[in-house]
Formats: structure tokens, sequence, C-alpha cells
């Protein structure tokens, strides 16, 4: 029996600029109702391919297809999406309905129609009464819940989202993730969500998809992808951001004592899974021992960020005892904190 295609699928898809390859031979399948997040840095290829997918940038190789259509030469407005860009594009010179209701107008809707289904987005998107007000006289709150309006209100098959809070400020993209994802939950469409932070990714995904150079490093639910790591760039995009050198040690990992000392890993953790003891202390087994002084403190309001010189390592580590710079401690990352990698990799 030949499984159902994806309702959304971009095979084997490249895209360069002159000899610079930005996509190469991306893969990605969205069932429908899902909503995946491109999640990378800058440079990684997650824009781009998103504007594959929405007809602005044309693949040199690959196809991309819904509900099993072909549309890798589809213009934008043949395929069934609409995308919400960064900058929001909204109309400055149009009130916040004419806005919102601007893609059915360019499809020829009647005008009823068009006025009905613009109610319907601004009562979902709690925007009643703001339909005759100027883009200039609103929040950055309020212009992204109008740049999602418009995009949903053609009621596309899959909606595009690229990085469409990074201009809000921490506290408003906060309140408006949980109501993105309600809403997303609620309305069932398929979404596509770029952005570099992965907090974002975390709270809003129902897989995360991380790209590196131009490729997908690995697609999987947020806590396979926070938890379980492919590799040692996915773990340190995801947080585990210290990575050191190791050796099986008498039950423990440490760090190599000669450059020549095998067989050796490479362990990455995350500061918050560390903590701080007394030079000495008795490590369990498993555990990763270093002995180390400390060279920096940053306080964070609950707790504080020390940066440890562990001989030619150095790692960060947070914890809620205030330290003075310059003591001398131990460094102890128990064993499911640790993710251990081959140091080939």
């Amino acid at each position: 029996m030949v499984a159902p295609a994806p309702f959304l699928e971009a095979r084997n898809v490249s895209v360069a600029y002159g000899a610079v390859r930005v996509l190469d031979r991306v893969s990605l399948a969205v069932e429908r109702g899902e909503l995946v997040a491109l999640l990378g840095s800058s440079g990684c290829g997650k824009t781009t391919l998103l504007r594959s997918i929405a007809g602005f940038v044309r693949p040199a190789e690959g196809t991309i297809a819904i509900e099993g259509r072909d549309i890798t030469g589809l213009p934008p407005e043949a395929r069934g999406t609409a995308m919400m860009f960064q900058s929001y594009a909204l109309w400055p010179h149009m009130d916040v309905a004419a806005n919102i209701g601007y893609g059915l107008r360019m499809r020829g809707v009647a005008r009823d129609a068009i006025a009905k289904r613009v109610e319907d987005m601004l009562r979902m998107l709690k925007l009643e009464g703001y339909g005759a007000r100027a883009i200039s006289a609103l929040s950055g709150g309020q212009k992204q819940r109008v740049a999602l309006g418009r995009a949903l209100a053609v009621d596309p098959a899959v909606l595009l989202l690229d990085e469409p809070m990074s201009n809000l400020d921490y506290r408003v993209r906060l309140e408006l993730r949980h109501e993105l994802r309600a809403l997303q939950k609620r309305v069932g469409i398929t979404a596509v969500y770029v952005t570099h932070d992965r907090e974002e990714a975390l709270t809003l995904a129902d897989r995360i998809a991380v790209m590196d150079a131009g490729r997908i490093a690995q697609l999987g639910t947020p806590d396979e992808v926070f938890h379980r790591p492919a590799n040692p760039f996915v773990a340190g995009f995801m947080g585990a951001d210290n990575a050191l050198d190791v050796v099986a040690d008498g039950g423990h990992w440490s760090p190599p004592a000669v450059a020549a000392q095998a067989p050796r890993s490479r362990a990455h953790f995350r500061a918050d899974r560390a903590r701080l003891a007394a030079p000495g202390t008795t490590a369990p087994p498993g555990t990763l021992a270093l002995d180390g002084t400390l060279v920096q403190r940053v306080y964070l309001g609950t707790l504080h960020r020390y940066r440890v010189r562990c001989g030619a390592d150095e790692v960060w580590v947070e914890d809620a005892e205030r330290r003075d710079e310059g003591a001398p401690v131990r460094v102890l990352v128990p064993p499911d904190a640790l993710l251990v990698f081959p140091a080939a990799a």
C-alpha cells in the first residue's frame, strides 16, 4: 500500500546565487495542519526555502508540491499560499479593513463577501472596532495581527511566515507566540515558520527543521531536537554550547590528560545543567568533572552566570550562589545532561 503524499513537499530543492549554493538538495515534508519551524542563523538558507515555497525564488533543481500538485513553476498568486513578511508590508494609505481585504479584492471577490470575511478576521484576531483605524495608529503587535489577518483572509492552503515577530519587543513576542499557536491549532492551517530564535521555534512548532549551510541538519519534534540533537552543530544551536574534548576516565568523563590519549569524544552541555562545587568534591559515576577557576560573573537576576576556565577550555555555568571571581571550583555535569558525540563529528 502506497503511503499518502505529504500535504506540502519540497523534494531535493537547490537554489544558487551565482557560484554560491544557498540550498543544497533540501527535502521537507509537512503534513496537513502541521506547523514546521525552519530554524537557523542568518545565511543558513531558511528564508530562501520559504521564498521558494512561496514562488518568489525559482529552484535550480527539485520540485515543490501542495496536495500532490506540482507548483514549482507557478507564480506566487497561483500556488494557494499566503506569506506574512518580516516587515508586515502593510499599505500605509489603507485602513485596517482595507489591508485585511486586499488579497480578496485582488482575487475579484464580491464586496459584501469581503466585508464579511474582514469582520470574521477582526473578531478572530481580537481587533473588533479597528477596521477603520489607520495603520500608523497601531502598535507593533496590532500590525502583526493585521498582517496575519490579511494572509488568512484568502484562506490559503499553506501559510508562510518569515520571522514575523522579530520587530516586536520581548514581552509582546511572548504574548503573541501563544496567541499565534492557539490560532493556528484552532484554524487547522498548515504553516511553515522561519525564525532564528530557538525559544520561538520550541514554543510554536509541531516539528523543527534546524538548518545549516543550505541543508537540514535535523528534523524532529521540539523534544527530539532539544534533548536528542543529531550532531554537535544542532546541540550547540539548541543551547548546549559548552563543548570540549573528553575521555572516559574511571567511570567518569574528564578532559584528556595528554593530546594523544584515545579514544576521545566531544561533549556538549547546557550552562543550566551544570553545577559548581568546592574543589575536590567527589563526582558521582558518569559525571563530567572539571577543575577550574571562575574568571567572570554575570548577574541574571535570579541566578549568576559564570565563565570558568578549565585548563585550555572555558565553560559557562549558571548557579544561584554568588561566588567571587578568581575562586577555584569544580564543575560537575551529570550524565543525563551530557550530549556526547564522536570527536570526529
